[in-house]
């Protein structure tokens, strides 16, 4: 009888820790963001930088040193911004109908409001791929979301 409450009591014990690690990692799993911001449909970043004006003021300019946005080369990524300092700045990869891993480098501060990163995008198997790819920005007050989506791969 000893021997089942001891397990029972391992099994509760592995539960909560799976429970409280998908907690702790979460918001690195799923970015949370206190203000989501919408681009312009109409800008494709396949084709040009896109830019947005904050609600709380100030402007965000996503760019690539390459485009077409290319699947497997390395390119640069940049994050422009104007009217506030950031705290942080990350652009997160992901695919919208196919999961293809964690991909969300820090970008680095090359010039006052200039940040960039080198990344590259994996290889889809079906050619084409669509991508949501998301701004996100850390003020100190509020961590700010810009999600863009363009489509990769069999146009290049």
């Amino acid at each position: 009888m000893n021997k089942k409450i001891l397990i029972d009591t391992i099994g509760i014990l592995l539960i909560a820790l799976v429970v409280v690690v998908g907690y702790k990692l979460s918001p690195i799993l799923l970015p949370k963001a206190d203000v989501t911001v919408r681009p312009d449909p109409a800008c494709n970043l396949q084709r040009e930088s896109c830019a947005v004006e904050l609600p709380s003021g100030g402007r965000i300019e996503l760019s690539s040193s390459v485009l077409p946005i290319p699947m497997v080369r390395p390119f640069e990524i940049r994050v422009a911004t104007s009217g506030f300092t950031p705290g942080k700045v990350e652009v997160d990869f992901a695919g919208v109908d196919m999961n293809m891993g964690l991909n969300r480098p820090e970008l680095g501060l090359r010039a006052p409001g200039q940040y960039a990163a080198e990344v590259s995008l994996p290889v889809c198997i079906t050619g084409l791929m669509d991508w949501q790819v998301t701004v996100l920005v850390e003020t100190g007050a509020e961590r700010i979301a810009i999600p863009y989506r363009f489509s990769a791969g069999a146009h290049e």
